[in-house]
């Protein structure tokens, strides 16, 4: 199994080379992030960067499966994690983090003091992205578990009517270069989306009459997102994560709105 400091090592023997091509696979939420972060790498040092994004878990499925991948990115730390465990990628690194929003159609009323009321509302449509294939989805189940603390039987209640409209091999899929979450809203598939602030934020700049409304404190939650890479990699991929962890990566991944990795 490849460990960090045995990836390092292959790095200080093998010295400048040609050019390569990194194969990265990471959530959908950093693909504005991760984006410039890898031009401005390539920039650097000559390779180049070809990604594939998507929900998290199907990714994580996928290599496992026996996709040709050199680095994964992903939306937590189980899946970098499983990864590990089985061999077929090296130690997870905590890379940024995130935290969950509140994506909101124009025009209705919505704070973080009354959300909780809003998504409870029968005539409000809430949607998520699906558990299990998309950390998002596992993320806002995290927010109804939270609710029930402030009113017992929300979390089944909620659970229940969420329509889940992202991560899925069937789900909708929105135009070129539409942000999914604001287009599911711009086309009235949902009121209220539970996603990543990121996204949120994303969604807003296409669609400006939306709101991202963030989450009170008792319904507060985290990503860690983390990243492997996997077995066999070239040295350059490992090069790749060392840039991303650098102050140079930190702050490209800033200023897209992802907290530090530490």
């Amino acid at each position: 199994m490849r460990t960090a400091a045995f990836v390092l090592a292959m790095i200080a023997m093998t010295g400048p080379g040609a050019a390569e091509t990194i194969k990265v696979v990471a959530a959908g939420s950093l693909k504005e992030a991760l984006g410039a972060t890898a031009q401005a790498y390539e920039a650097k040092s000559g390779h180049k960067i070809e990604f594939k994004y998507g929900a998290s878990g199907t990714l994580k499925n996928e290599i496992t499966e026996g996709a040709a991948v050199d680095i994964f990115a992903s939306a937590n730390m189980e899946h970098p994690q499983a990864l590990f465990d089985d061999g077929t990628g090296g130690p997870p690194v905590r890379f940024a983090r995130n935290k969950m929003c509140a994506l909101v159609k124009p025009g209705l009323d919505v704070t973080s003091a009354n959300l909780l009321q809003r998504m409870l509302d029968p005539k409000i449509k809430l949607a998520t992205s699906t558990p299990r294939a998309d950390p998002s989805g596992d993320y806002a189940v995290q927010v109804f578990t939270k609710t029930e603390a402030l009113k017992p039987g929300s979390q089944d209640f909620l659970e229940n009517k969420s329509l889940k409209l992202t991560g899925a091999k069937t789900s909708a899929v929105p135009p070129q270069g539409r942000n999914a979450y604001g287009w599911h809203i711009d086309q009235g598939r949902a009121d209220i989306f539970l996603t990543y602030c990121t996204n949120a934020i994303v969604a807003r700049s296409q669609y400006p009459d939306q709101q991202v409304v963030e989450l009170p404190d008792a319904l507060s939650v985290s990503a860690d997102y983390g990243l492997t890479v996997i077995s066999g990699a070239p040295p350059a991929a490992a090069e790749f994560v060392e840039f991303i962890l650098s102050p140079d990566g930190q702050k490209i991944l800033a200023e897209h709105g992802f907290g530090p990795a530490d």
